[in-house]
């Protein structure tokens, strides 16, 4: 398993912007299919996007047109950019790391994103 460490949470007002971050401490980073999680208070984890090795993106309906997932294999890193936040985004965010299938089975510690006036 790999090592992830996210940043970049925060409270941000609705139709705000937040960009997270996700450092992995493997030398094969960019061998790795990466991707954001998303877990509300009371509800299941839920997919918010993912991006494979080789660069195809995949989102959750609920954040199309106004997320964005990139990765930087360079410096071992994945992002999630997040435009026009709105109250329903409010969640504990979380990097998932797979190798092979995408089966994510590393995390990192999360980092709580809150939209809110």
């Amino acid at each position: 398993q790999v090592q992830l460490v996210e940043s970049g949470g925060g409270l941000v007002q609705p139709g705000g912007s937040l960009r997270l971050s996700c450092t992995a401490s493997t030398n094969i980073f960019s061998s790795y299919h990466m991707a954001w999680y998303r877990q509300a208070r009371g509800k299941q984890r839920e997919l918010v996007a993912l991006i494979t090795s080789g660069g195809r993106e995949n989102y959750a309906d609920s954040v199309k047109g106004r997320f964005s997932i990139s990765r930087e294999n360079a410096k071992k890193t994945v992002n999630l950019q997040m435009n026009n936040l709105k109250a329903e985004d409010t969640a504990a965010y979380y990097c998932g790391a797979a190798l092979g299938r995408l089966s994510f089975d590393s995390w990192g510690q999360g980092t709580q994103v809150t939209v809110s006036s």
